[in-house]
């Protein structure tokens, strides 16, 4: 095919559309017209009819936005369970997971890599974003015998963050002052804490999963890698 011809092809559809649009636009007016030179009860008709449709719409669009559909996740530590969301539920699970998937929280942490302090921070970040998201939305609705993405993170914080920070987090913060210039390698819990950040990353991994099916998110496992990987 030569440019000519592609160019004659390109103006011949570029005409088409224009000549479409005018159409669609003379057929709108010449409506809009008839419309305010009706009085009467076929005024009365054609607003109820038009008033009619926009509600047909508005509920469509509702229903798209308010339909219900089941996954099912593993939760550790309990078991597999199904969870009902919307879209509203989808979104606040996608918020989750990025926050969850981003953090040291899914990131390993080798036995000679990184500070625990960091760690722990970022933990007790993780744990204040999930919360004041929650606060931040509506309640779902579960549906019969469902569960909802609020069950999920709470069970996360209540059953995995909460623990290990009140557990290690006094410790540390005992060893920084008792010995505020000692690096932290020389803790004697240093080998112990880090076992436990490793235990908890990978439960934290198979809930970053499940918030990432409750959002629809393609092929999760290729954006988080999997727990194998953690220490």
């Amino acid at each position: 095919m030569t440019w000519w011809t592609t160019l004659r092809n390109g103006v011949r559809l570029h005409g088409l559309r224009l000549l479409a649009a005018v159409v669609v636009g003379a057929a709108t007016g010449l409506a809009v017209f008839s419309v305010t030179r009706v009085s009467g009860r076929n005024l009365f008709l054609i607003t109820g009819g038009l008033a009619g449709a926009l509600a047909v719409v508005i509920l469509q669009v509702y229903g798209r936005a308010a339909r219900l559909s089941e996954v099912t996740v593993r939760v550790p530590q309990i078991s597999e369970l199904t969870f009902v969301v919307n879209n509203d539920a989808r979104q606040m699970a996608w918020h989750l997971f990025v926050e969850t998937a981003t953090r040291v929280s899914t990131q390993p942490l080798g036995h000679d890599e990184g500070l625990l302090r960091e760690a722990l921070s970022s933990l007790y970040g993780l744990f204040a974003t999930t919360r004041d998201t929650l606060k931040a939305g509506r309640p779902s609705r579960a549906g019969v015998g469902g569960h909802t993405v609020e069950y999920l993170a709470i069970t996360m914080l209540n059953h995995e963050l909460r623990p290990f920070l009140s557990t290690w987090h006094p410790r540390l913060r005992a060893h920084e002052q008792a010995h505020p210039d000692a690096p932290e390698s020389a803790w004697s819990d240093n080998t112990a804490c880090r076992a436990a950040l490793s235990a908890v990353q990978r439960n934290l991994h198979d809930y970053a999963l499940g918030f990432a099916r409750l959002a629809g998110v393609h092929a999760p496992e290729t954006l988080l890698g999997g727990a194998d990987r953690l220490p």
